[in-house]
């Protein structure tokens, strides 16, 4: 993987390294997983470059990215962390509710967070959001430590794949009660 500098990851720069990473499935046929645009209304256009200068989102998106793996349906948001403590306040209710949705029609949903002060990418199981979720709207916490998370989720660092997420999607499916 390639070096960064110390200030991290950037948001965009983190989108590309998923989408470079998804060109990767697609090219040796392991997944198709396509990012959802966020859609937004122009308000003004520098009309020399062409350019949207200012716009708000038309509606609540609901996640970043959404496909299919080997056949499973997938869909999942990207986050990126600086320190030890991740507020939910970066997971929207309308995001919970739709991964919460999707799991229910048996695809599989999480969060890939990048916590940049320690160059490590997490995989998130939707389940495991969701119990710090419920434990926030119950009055606990609104936030989760990352001494919370089950390292066993941590993506490995693998050569030729930035962001190697596919090994957690089948850690997950089998982290799964057999009901599921």
């Amino acid at each position: 993987m390639a070096t960064w500098n110390s200030r991290g990851l950037r948001g965009s720069t983190l989108e590309d390294l998923i989408n470079r990473t998804n060109e990767k499935y697609l090219e040796s046929g392991l997944a198709l997983i396509q990012k959802i645009p966020t859609p937004i209304t122009p308000i003004n256009i520098d009309k020399a470059s062409r350019h949207i200068t200012l716009a708000y989102f038309d509606q609540k998106s609901t996640v970043d990215y959404i496909g299919a793996v080997q056949g499973i349906p997938v869909c999942f948001d990207a986050k990126e962390c600086a320190v030890d403590t991740f507020s939910l306040q970066n997971i929207h209710e309308h995001q919970v509710e739709f991964m919460g949705q999707f799991e229910r029609q048996k695809g599989i949903a999480f969060f890939l967070i990048y916590y940049s002060h320690k160059d490590i990418f997490y995989y998130l199981p939707y389940e495991m959001l969701r119990f710090f979720w419920d434990r926030a709207k119950a009055g606990g916490r609104k936030s989760f430590r990352y001494d919370e998370l089950n390292p066993e989720y941590i993506l490995p660092k693998k050569q030729g794949v930035l962001v190697p997420y596919l090994d957690m999607i089948q850690k997950d499916l089998e982290d799964r009660p057999e009901s599921m």
